[in-house]
């Protein structure tokens, strides 16, 4: 029998000044996935993630969370959820074991259970060298972790990120997204992103809002995920036959591919070591995001969007 979801939305709705802004969201999510949750400036996204995290509530509508109805039940259903705002709620002038041990006791952890929590939540983050550091003193890409590990101290079974990449500079983006990778196998997660690259990246399911509907939502085929290749010289035509992790090949133009491939890692290191072998010069090795990005302007170009 399969597992209900962990978070399920049903019909919300919203009005603003007696205006509906969200017009009957459905969402469902179950252990394991990682929905990326897209929509342009105004969409009603952030009122949507307000009110699934329980800041806000609809005025229709019902949100549940591992089986708990989240405006009955909201102490019941919050135990299951970690929550990352877009700003972190970071106390600068705290160290980041005591933050987290502020954090844990607002959880109504007791002092052992405390100290289990942020031992886990520090070794999942990587903290583990800056725990009696002052988190004013940290960089952003610390004080972002520090922020998704106060999500996770209490073992959440749905974990709800907004935005945890914004403002980051490409190797802390890297750390990131490998926390995430790392969490998704335990947890229902939820990432707000403007990053079409990243959705495409880390989420196995993209829903897109626009004019507080969902337009779209549908999975993310990861083994049939996108690459595209530029040489400076042109390689024989088969080139890519024998390569690790890529299926086939379009040919864009002399020097310009885009490959299917079943592991972007593998594929991308085989292409890189060919490239070097064959002095052909690599200048473009990128995920392509292009078929995301079409379906985004598609939905989201054409005013008004079509009521079902």
């Amino acid at each position: 029998m399969p597992e209900p979801p962990l978070l399920a939305a049903h019909q919300i709705t919203r009005y603003y000044h007696g205006r509906k802004v969200l017009h009957g969201i459905d969402l469902e999510l179950g252990r394991g996935e990682v929905l990326g949750f897209l929509g342009p400036n105004g969409a009603g996204k952030s009122t949507t993630m307000n009110i699934l995290c329980g800041v806000l509530a609809p005025h229709a509508g019902t949100v549940e969370i591992c089986g708990h109805d989240l405006a009955r039940k909201p102490l019941a259903a919050k135990r299951h959820l970690g929550y990352l705002p877009e700003t972190p709620p970071l106390h600068l002038d705290a160290t980041v074991d005591e933050y987290l041990d502020y954090c844990a006791r607002l959880r109504g952890l007791d002092r052992s259970a405390a100290r289990a929590a942020i031992a886990e939540a520090r070794a999942t983050c990587d903290l583990d060298d800056v725990g009696s550091r002052l988190i004013g003193n940290l960089s952003k890409g610390y004080r972002q972790r520090v922020g998704i590990a106060q999500a996770l101290l209490h073992d959440p079974a749905v974990v709800v990120l907004d935005e945890p990449t914004s403002g980051l500079d490409p190797n802390q983006i890297r750390t990131v997204r490998a926390m995430i990778e790392k969490l998704a196998s335990q947890h229902a997660i939820i990432l707000s992103t403007h990053v079409l690259s990243e959705a495409q990246m880390l989420c196995n399911r993209v829903a897109i809002l626009h004019h507080g509907r969902i337009a779209f939502n549908a999975p993310i085929e990861t083994s049939q995920a996108l690459m595209r290749v530029a040489f400076a010289h042109p390689p024989r035509d088969d080139w890519y036959v024998g390569l690790a992790g890529i299926e086939t090949a379009e040919t864009l133009d002399d020097t310009s591919y885009r490959l299917r491939v079943s592991d972007y890692a593998d594929a991308a290191e085989a292409v890189s070591r060919f490239a070097v072998d064959g002095a052909l010069g690599l200048r473009e090795l990128s995920r392509d995001t292009s078929r995301l990005e079409q379906v985004f302007v598609d939905l989201t170009c054409n005013d008004p969007v079509a009521v079902p």
